[in-house]
């Protein structure tokens, strides 16, 4: 049956009817997976400029190694491999270690982290895209030119929701705390200036009657010192409570979403041969 439908391809082939071989030549491979069927098929759709699905039949024509087709078949289908390597289509390779991951190209679901995936495109604008609940989507355009290879990184950063505070929490507490000591303090030179003053009042109507003034003497003067020193405390205590009061109601804590700090690192270097090697140079992204 797979031979009959083989026959009746390469028929249609042989009359350029390419549309009806490569239906043709899909049957059969469904029934038979041989090389030589890859190559034909390979070259019908060439022809009709699938390139990328070209490539991936040439490469199975070639996947069970020497002498699975005879030396002229494997040269074409080597040579026609090189040439859409280096006139047709462009090759990207990319990773994303992320578990859960979808990594989309051009929209459409490629694989899941993590991972990596090596995919032969057509020249031109393609868009890779990664996403995850609960994580910022990245998705970044990379422009190709046949012959050229991409290969690179894609990263996840978590977009949440994060509190922050414009001073540590425990500042706007420990001013209000020294504002009430230093106001503690101010009300007991208060107290301490009255009890002096007191002293020095006694002490005159003791030695001159209630008739003369208080006469200057330590305790009067201690008593006026403090006052001053006790006024100056409560006046910087009760500023600092209220600086302090202000501090917690502006510190009360600010919700601000998280930064992106994804992206997608890309090395772009000239695609390799199926026998050479070539020189890599780097573009970010």
């Amino acid at each position: 049956m797979a031979r009959a439908l083989f026959e009746e391809a390469r028929n249609f082939h042989r009359r350029m009817m390419f549309a009806e071989a490569r239906a043709k030549y899909e049957e059969a491979l469904a029934l038979w997976e041989h090389p030589e069927l890859r190559l034909y098929l390979g070259r019908v759709l060439r022809s009709i400029g699938l390139p990328v699905l070209a490539y991936d039949n040439l490469r199975l024509s070639l996947r069970w190694g020497p002498g699975s087709l005879d030396a002229e078949k494997e040269q074409e289908a080597r040579t026609a491999l090189r040439a859409l390597l280096e006139e047709e289509l462009a090759a990207i390779e990319i990773r994303c270690d992320e578990p859960g991951a979808t990594v989309l190209m051009d929209g459409k679901p490629w694989f899941v982290g993590p991972g990596a995936r090596r995919q032969m495109v057509t020249p031109g604008e393609h868009v890779l895209t990664a996403r995850k609940d609960g994580y910022f989507t990245v998705a970044k355009p990379i422009f190709m030119v046949a012959g050229k290879e991409a290969s690179g990184q894609l990263a996840l950063s978590a977009d949440t929701v994060v509190a922050r505070q414009r001073w540590p929490a425990w500042l706007p507490w420990a001013t209000l705390g020294a504002g009430a000591a230093v106001a503690v303090m101010g009300g007991r030179l208060m107290w301490q200036a009255d009890d002096l003053h007191g002293y020095a009042q006694e002490r005159s109507v003791r030695e001159c009657g209630r008739s003369c003034p208080p006469s200057p003497g330590f305790q009067y003067d201690a008593s006026v010192n403090e006052s001053w020193l006790a006024a100056g405390s409560l006046l910087a205590g009760g500023a600092t409570v209220i600086t302090a009061t202000a501090m917690l109601f502006m510190n009360r804590p600010q919700m601000y979403r998280t930064e992106d700090r994804g992206g997608v690192k890309v090395e772009i270097r000239p695609a390799a041969a199926p026998d050479a090697a070539m020189v890599s140079t780097w573009l970010a992204f």
